[in-house]
């Protein structure tokens, strides 16, 4: 059988119609393999639970729990997520508890200029809601589908802003946050990889290139998700849009932390495709 994948938006900055949902500055993608049922990310707050409901998408069999990183537009709708298994189960609902699959630092206390930015639910917490894998490493999900753990930074051009965000480590010290937690998923589709990704602070070139090297396949045939490319030197930009270039995507769908003037320049390299809530795609 072909390896089929569906990914729905719940949350992103924009809508992509005028159906009656809600869109915020946070992502949250549910995706649906013939094996698994998965949430990627949880968004700002609990809104996409109301969206999900508005979708009739049950996230009470959920067989895992994805986080790209642990900023609290991508970890803050936990708690309302933790509520709503719960009230399952007192209502005498069957619910599904799902593994969470994160980085080892996705909730290590963060900020940024001096004010927190981080998960506002801790790691001890997490573990006591849910069945926990911290993983640097790659976790396979499914035969095609792939957490792939702490990224390598190998493209000079993708360095990040650590001297702005600062981390507070398990040994009570303070340290620059160079974001090693941020990661991405990857699936093996029958057109060649599908990277979906939440903010993409380790470098959507980075990224790729790790997920190329875990899956063993060089075609990639889509990128969805945020490439943090909010207002980039043109000189990332253009060395973004020429690796992008090369690629040969079929499509890439760009949203969440990637601003309309990066929009239309990576147009000019590659198939930009719109993304917003209530948009659903299978590979």
């Amino acid at each position: 059988m072909t390896p089929r994948l569906t990914l729905t938006v719940l949350i992103d900055n924009t809508l992509l119609t005028d159906d009656n949902f809600c869109a915020e500055a946070g992502l949250s993608f549910f995706i649906e393999t013939a094996e698994k049922k998965c949430l990627f990310d949880t968004g700002l707050s609990g809104m996409f639970l109301t969206n999900a409901e508005k979708m009739k998408i049950s996230l009470r069999d959920l067989d895992f729990l994805i986080l790209s990183h642990g900023h609290i537009d991508h970890t803050g709708g936990l708690p309302a997520l933790a509520r709503h298994l719960t009230g399952a189960i007192s209502e005498g609902i069957r619910s599904r508890v799902p593994h969470l699959i994160a980085h080892p630092r996705c909730f290590w206390p963060k900020e940024k200029d001096g004010r927190k930015n981080g998960s506002a639910i801790s790691e001890e917490e997490i573990c006591r809601q849910f069945t926990a894998n911290m993983s640097a490493k790659p976790v396979w999900i499914t035969d095609d589908l792939v957490f792939l753990g702490e990224i390598p930074r190998r493209f000079a051009f993708e360095q990040g802003d650590s001297d702005k965000r600062m981390i507070h480590t398990p040994a009570g010290t303070i340290e620059p946050d160079n974001l090693a937690d941020d990661s991405a998923l990857a699936f093996r589709s029958k057109e060649g990889l599908v990277i979906i990704t939440g903010c993409s602070h380790a470098g959507i070139c980075n990224i790729t290139e790790y997920a190329r090297e875990v899956c063993g396949e060089r075609r990639v045939a889509d990128i969805i998700g945020g490439l943090h490319l909010l207002s980039p030197a043109p000189k990332r930009l253009a060395k973004t849009g020429k690796y992008l270039n090369r690629l040969h995507l079929n499509a890439l769908h760009a949203c969440h932390c990637t601003s309309l003037p990066a929009k239309l320049a990576l147009a000019g390299y590659c198939p930009l495709q719109e993304v917003g809530v209530g948009m659903k795609i299978a590979w």
